[in-house]
């Protein structure tokens, strides 16, 4: 099997961690050039939040309203700033008073429907404020998540089509031209995951069309530890990858990282590489169930079916940048499944993976 991610690096992970939680000094201070200057400020570790953020579009109170909503969870977390919540609150229902600026950016066939969740999130704003008086941090946290899945609804309403054209050398490989959601039962439970063509489509395509094809029904987890990795998709027999049976050949998917603030991803070279040291990625290793390529590490553009879920509690890393953003392809984040993630070992196995929801947006390789 691949040793996909070299002792090195997990030594790397766990050096910051423990130094950071038992010295409590600057990581800027003593890590390498290439890693010095972490990114100041409270990571996102919601994978359901870093995914509305993934989003391509550029609606400025719409983000501001999401924001607002987000930041309920930060503000109970830290001592349970009421007043706190309460504002951020008012600002999203001032927000939501002025409709025609959210609407200004969903396409008129989708206008209706949009107006629609504009006044539920109205509504349900309403009620959080009144809820907020009881101060029952498990009602709020409750409701706040279901009016930022209604949000969630609205800004995938705001996208217009695919945001740039993948390079044509990647033609010859599967694609997924917006996001699917994606069911892995296991012998212990069952996972939900959405993978983001918007930001890796080359990488998000290559798994849905495996999944498509029950590449990974039956396979086990060949690799698990503890708060770092949980790896799959090595198949039977010597092959360490897919073999595309219609070119008898593996099938090799390129690096691909998209940066916070590039039109199109980055192919073939790791962040490092390149020289964007301080770069993000839109897709960074900040949540836990984030879904990656894996890949040896000496070549970028050999990874094909193995894929892992990085399993490290984020409020234990430095703030915004880890070791392993711009290394590997972050494809997706897991949205449901948390404590089944957390139970499964190697010699667990994929039952069954299933495609429910965006199938539609899978392009399927060009012929040479």
């Amino acid at each position: 099997m691949f040793n996909f991610l070299k002792s090195w690096l997990k030594n790397s992970l766990m050096a910051i961690l423990l130094v950071t939680i038992f010295l409590g000094i600057n990581t800027a201070g003593w890590t390498p050039a290439s890693h010095a200057a972490l990114p100041s400020g409270n990571a996102i570790t919601d994978g359901r939040a870093l995914l509305r953020y993934a989003l391509p579009i550029d609606n400025k109170p719409v983000r501001e309203l999401q924001a607002s909503l987000e930041d309920i969870s930060n503000q109970l977390r830290a001592n349970k700033r009421w007043g706190a919540v309460s504002k951020d609150l008012s600002k999203a229902a001032k927000i939501l008073d002025k409709p025609s600026q959210i609407l200004a950016s969903v396409p008129e066939d989708r206008q209706s429907q949009a107006e629609a969740w504009i006044n539920d999130l109205k509504s349900g704003v309403n009620d959080l404020q009144e809820l907020v008086k009881t101060k029952d941090k498990g009602q709020i946290l409750e409701s706040r998540s279901k009016l930022l899945n209604i949000v969630s609804l609205l800004e995938e309403s705001m996208v217009k089509g695919f945001p740039y054209e993948v390079p044509a050398e990647y033609s010859n490989l599967p694609q997924l031209k917006g996001r699917a959601t994606i069911e892995i039962k296991t012998n212990k439970g069952d996972l939900s995951v959405v993978v983001d063509g918007y930001s890796a489509p080359v990488t998000a395509g290559n798994f849905v069309d495996l999944v498509q094809r029950g590449f990974y029904n039956g396979l086990e987890f060949t690799r698990s530890e503890e708060s770092y990795v949980l790896q799959t998709g090595d198949p039977p027999g010597k092959e360490q990858g897919f073999i595309d049976p219609a070119t008898g050949k593996y099938r090799g998917i390129p690096l691909e990282v998209l940066v916070e603030g590039d039109k199109k991803p980055t192919y073939g070279i790791t962040l490092e590489d390149a020289g964007r040291y301080l770069d993000m990625p839109v897709l960074p290793f900040s949540a836990f169930g984030a879904l990656a390529m894996a890949r040896p590490e000496s070549e970028v553009n050999g990874g094909s079916s193995q894929v892992f879920f990085f399993l490290f509690e984020p409020e234990l890393t430095p703030a915004g940048r880890n070791l392993l953003d711009g290394r590997y392809s972050v494809f997706g984040y897991l949205i449901e499944g948390k404590e089944i993630l957390d139970k499964l070992k190697a010699g667990d196995k994929i039952e069954s993976a299933t495609v429910v929801q965006g199938i539609e947006n899978l392009v399927e390789p060009q012929a040479a």
